[in-house]
């Protein structure tokens, strides 16, 4: 039997999971936490064959920080990050070992069982890019990397000089890729735009 180990927070996922884990002959749950920090206690007590992870879970504890820790202490255990989330650096972290796949909840039973099942068989499942979303005119991907770690860096709290020197650039040059971020989006104002890419979760900045 295959041990699965749910960390999700939210109830109606926590069920879903659950369904899907107890509707396969070859999987055993083992439990449902909603704290990413638990999950690493729990694979140290007890033997998981693999850990569906949320990103966000209780707490806003960080789930990618939870898998990496957990693929370090128990090589044989395998982390699957599943998420609503689709700021790219989710998908970047996940990649750079925090798990051995990561997948999108909002695909069906089917392929997220094949990418359970890819996952047990030490093949990794990643989407080659994280999904696109609606920022009022335009897609999501019109906007640059480097806007988007602006952008960030700013819902964090640092000023455009300080972003300037993060990132190596004039704070004019900051100012600038506002300017255009808002131009193109079509927003009023730059926190109308930092409000569509935190509800669309384009970008999360509170993992702790």
């Amino acid at each position: 039997m295959i041990r699965i180990l749910i960390v999700e927070d939210q109830k109606i996922m926590q069920k879903y999971f659950e369904y899907l884990i107890e509707s396969n002959k070859e999987f055993q749950h083992v439990q449902t936490i909603a704290d990413a920090n638990d999950a690493i206690k729990v694979c140290n007590s007890t033997k998981v064959d693999l850990v569906l992870m949320d990103v966000q879970t209780f707490h806003n504890h960080d789930g990618l920080a939870a898998g990496k820790e957990i693929r370090e202490a128990h090589p044989k255990t395998k982390v699957l990050i599943i998420t609503s989330l689709i700021d790219p650096e989710v998908l970047a972290r996940a990649k750079t070992g925090c798990a051995d796949s990561l997948w999108y909840k909002d695909h069906g039973d089917e392929e997220i069982l094949d990418v359970i099942h890819q996952t047990l068989e030490g093949k990794r499942a990643f989407p080659d890019i994280s999904p696109n979303v609606q920022l009022n005119w335009i897609q999501s991907d019109e906007i640059s990397p480097r806007q988007l770690e602006m952008l960030r860096l700013y819902i964090k709290g640092l000023s455009y000089s300080e972003i300037a020197k993060r990132m190596g650039c004039s704070t004019a040059g900051v100012r600038w890729n506002f300017q255009e971020m808002i131009s193109k989006t079509g927003y009023s104002c730059k926190e109308d735009l930092i409000a569509a890419a935190l509800e669309s979760k384009l970008l999360v900045t509170t993992l702790k």
